[in-house]
């Protein structure tokens, strides 16, 4: 008999039992792998089981609950008597938690109350600043860092308040983090200043955070490596055409991993040969489909992508099928095919490396900054000028011999 069976037999859920048994059978509803639903339920089994030991009541149970069966001392029977309770354990047994709270079971988690003010300040980053909903919520994060030195007396602000506060977080954070957090009260004071609810300008009175612009390398891969790592994909059993039409939308036209994981259906003009972007601040260009990526895309949606009613492009290859949350994951794509690629020291290991790569090879092919710069969508050409530091021929043509030494 396995550890899992072992469990199943010793472990009482009590009267949550029919409840694990609904959990499993959601679980399955959304395709998850049978692996998966017993993984899911024998953590709901265990969880149950414990807190029929310690005399929780089921309709008392909440986010706390899990908190402590996670740092709890196993003395439950089976097999797992003795053994700590690891994060990914607690956090199965957390999804059964909120299954039960959806279900008006266990008592819901509890929410922080509600402020207007920032409410609207969300709202106004969200329809007049285009932000994407993960940097609204970094901005909020940060926010909420500030707002116990800022307070919400909002007109009380001024300059040497506003510098207090920004030396302050200067002496806890970091160079990164202080750029970030300064970000986010000038975009505040901004939001405040236009609502009339602060004194104008004060976001002039938040110092810059130095640092050299632009000073480092573009990092990057020769295109020989370029097509090493595309071609790793033919390695994988399962999401090798996903991952090879999502490596070369970044490696060709040089996208961004937030573009790729939010490109929808609808983007792809296959009659034109087109695709829509909806870049930063909600800018949307078309940029041209190379007959390569086209061939690519198509193969994946017809013979690979999983069939669900969703409008992303990419969908994740396990379920519950669904889009990609986080940009961070088709970075995560990049580094593993870095990996099978046998490339062992890159630059760096993000879908930026790609986009790099790509607009190093085009500046190199004879492209112009400007050409560049409009399939990157840079505001500026300072930043697409940043490539033209790796072309070595064209910076060869334009040095000057060394002087020598000079006369006194």
């Amino acid at each position: 008999m396995d550890a899992n069976n072992r469990n199943r037999w010793f472990l009482d859920p009590g009267p949550l039992s029919l409840w694990v048994d609904q959990f499993g059978a959601d679980l399955a509803a959304q395709r998850y792998t049978p692996l998966s639903i017993g993984n899911y339920t024998d953590a709901a089994r265990h969880f149950a089981a414990w807190v029929n030991s310690v005399g929780i009541r089921v309709d008392l149970i909440d986010d706390d609950t899990v908190r402590r069966f996670a740092e709890h001392r196993c003395r439950c029977p089976g097999a797992r008597r003795g053994h700590r309770i690891s994060s990914k354990y607690s956090r199965r047994a957390g999804r059964f938690v909120v299954f039960l709270q959806q279900a008006g079971v266990a008592r819901p988690s509890l929410e922080i109350a509600p402020c207007p003010l920032l409410d609207d300040y969300q709202n106004w980053l969200r329809v007049h600043r285009g932000l994407s909903e993960l940097t609204i919520a970094r901005h909020l994060r940060n926010l909420h860092k500030l707002l116990p030195d800022l307070g919400m007396v909002t007109a009380d602000y001024d300059a040497a308040q506003i510098r207090n506060v920004v030396r302050e977080w200067r002496e806890r954070s970091g160079p990164a983090d202080l750029r970030t957090i300064t970000s986010t009260l000038r975009s505040y004071l901004r939001f405040l200043a236009g609502a009339g609810l602060c004194r104008p300008n004060l976001d002039h009175a938040v110092p810059p955070v130095l640092q050299w612009r632009l000073s480092s390398l573009p990092r990057y891969l020769v295109a020989t490596d370029v097509e090493r790592v595309i071609a790793s994909c033919d390695q994988l059993d399962r999401g090798r055409l996903r991952d090879r039409a999502i490596l070369l939308l970044l490696a060709r036209l040089g996208l961004r991993a937030g573009d790729v994981a939010g490109l929808r259906l609808d983007d792809l003009d296959w009659t034109d040969g087109m695709l829509r972007l909806s870049g930063k601040a909600r800018r949307q260009v078309r940029l041209p489909l190379p007959q390569e990526v086209g061939d690519a895309l198509l193969a994946y949606i017809e013979q690979e992508r999983p069939r669900v009613d969703h409008d992303a492009v990419f969908i994740m290859m396990v379920a519950p099928y669904r889009s990609f949350a986080k940009s961070s994951h088709i970075s995560n794509i990049v580094a593993l095919a870095l990996k099978r690629a046998g490339i062992s020291d890159p630059p760096s290991t993000g879908a930026s490396l790609l986009r790099h790569s790509a607009a190093t090879a085009m500046l190199r092919s004879g492209a112009t900054l400007e050409a560049v710069g409009t399939v990157l969508r840079h505001r500026s050409l300072d930043m697409t000028a940043h490539y033209a530091k790796v072309d070595i021929p064209m910076l060869g043509q334009i040095t000057q011999p060394w002087p020598g030494e000079l006369p006194c």
